[in-house]
């Protein structure tokens, strides 16, 4: 009993950090991970402490099946005239539109209107090899890839990859009955996941119009407010990125790869509140690769020093009409955001294609607060 409520405790884990340091240009993964959800409750397994088996093609059917409505034209939000229907298709690739939308469009235009009609038609099977490398290669191969690494917690990657042709593939060992036990869970992370994801590719824009926006009103951060922040800390890091320590572009000119942004230092994904000892500046370069990640220990050394020491006061008294102001507040938010990490043995970003691992730091609370001291600083090159 306990071994599986530890089992499950992972699960959780695993899919927190799958959908953070998981690289996402399209919207497969999520896909994915419904699909597996979905076929977990709908086929179960006769022996819960058996490995299950899923068949490739299932879930292929499954990804047509979910992504069927999505190949629907749509023009709701655009007041532009588009006479090319395959131009209202919304996009679910940052690169371009996905395979499975297309395919799908293409049926629905050859007078294919349902799932369920697809599935008794006689260009079945077709479509279903057609499709069948883009998902190997794609999502079932890069799911598991966290931080540029293979961490196979799902299923082993045992005959998956290029010129590979895998039949089926086998879930770990009591995966299937988490994914049973958290379907709720796993299914509305995907969805959140996926509809934010379609809300945030810039192809996608001029049909979405203003409710595009909703999300980023609703729960983001106050960008007008964030203008204030720019000038100060730009200050107090004498021009610096906080985190390569490297001049930032200070001159009024295009944005480039050196324009200083303001960035979250604890992700805004991680803890969606802003608290004013929490911002740094950094390179645009450096904020959009370490993303959702949390930064490496010796970036937090410097931003204990930075933001909750020399310059506590300063940055208290010049946010406060702005930003919820309180160093212990932040203090206390990293102290759980690294504590979590080392929990689930995540990575943590150094720099462009380096990571670190979280689990080889010794946690350590002394009276002043927690400090993590390093013990190893293996890296990782993606």
């Amino acid at each position: 009993m306990i071994g599986a409520m530890q089992q499950q405790l992972d699960f959780i884990a695993y899919i927190q950090r799958m959908l953070v340091e998981g690289e996402f240009t399209a919207t497969y993964k999520y896909a994915l991970l419904h699909a597996i959800a979905d076929v977990c409750v709908e086929h179960k397994n006769s022996n819960p402490a058996a490995p299950m088996e899923i068949e490739i093609d299932t879930l292929v059917d499954k990804f047509i099946q979910l992504y069927w409505n999505h190949s629907v034209p749509y023009a709701l939000g655009t007041t532009d005239i588009i006479t090319n229907a395959e131009d209202m298709l919304l996009k679910q690739n940052s690169l371009g539109q996905a395979k499975f939308i297309t395919e799908i469009f293409k049926l629905q235009n050859a007078g294919i209107k349902s799932y369920n009609a697809f599935k008794n038609d006689q260009q079945y099977s077709k479509v279903i090899s057609s499709l069948r490398r883009t998902f190997i290669d794609g999502p079932l191969w890069r799911l598991q890839l966290l931080s540029g690494k293979e961490e196979c917690f799902l299923y082993p990657h045992t005959l998956l990859g290029k010129g590979r042709e895998p039949k089926r593939i086998v879930l770990n060992v009591g995966i299937a009955q988490c994914f049973r036990r958290f379907y709720d869970l796993v299914v509305h992370l995907s969805v959140t996941e996926w509809v934010e994801k379609v809300q945030t590719i810039k192809a996608n824009q001029t049909l979405l119009g203003s409710q595009s926006q909703l999300q980023e009103f609703l729960f983001g951060t106050n960008r007008t407010a964030l203008k204030v922040v720019a000038p100060l800390l730009i200050d107090i890091q004498k021009g610096l990125c906080f985190y390569c320590q490297k001049p930032m572009n200070l001159k009024n000119e295009k944005e480039t790869k050196k324009t200083p942004e303001i960035d979250h230092f604890i992700p805004f994904k991680r803890y969606p509140n802003d608290l004013a000892h929490n911002f740094v500046a950094a390179h645009a370069d450096c904020n959009n690769n370490k993303r959702d990640h949390l930064a490496a220990f010796a970036h937090r050394d410097r931003w204990l020093e930075q933001n909750l020491d020399t310059h506590k006061a300063e940055i208290a008294n010049k946010l406060q009409p702005y930003f919820y102001c309180d160093s212990d507040k932040s203090l206390a938010v990293s102290n759980w955001a690294y504590q979590v990490a080392q929990a689930n043995s995540a990575k943590l970003w150094v720099k462009k294609g380096y990571f670190e691992e979280a689990a080889g730091f010794k946690y350590q609370q002394p009276s002043a607060g927690l400090d993590l001291v390093a013990e190893e600083k293996p890296r990782y090159d993606v």
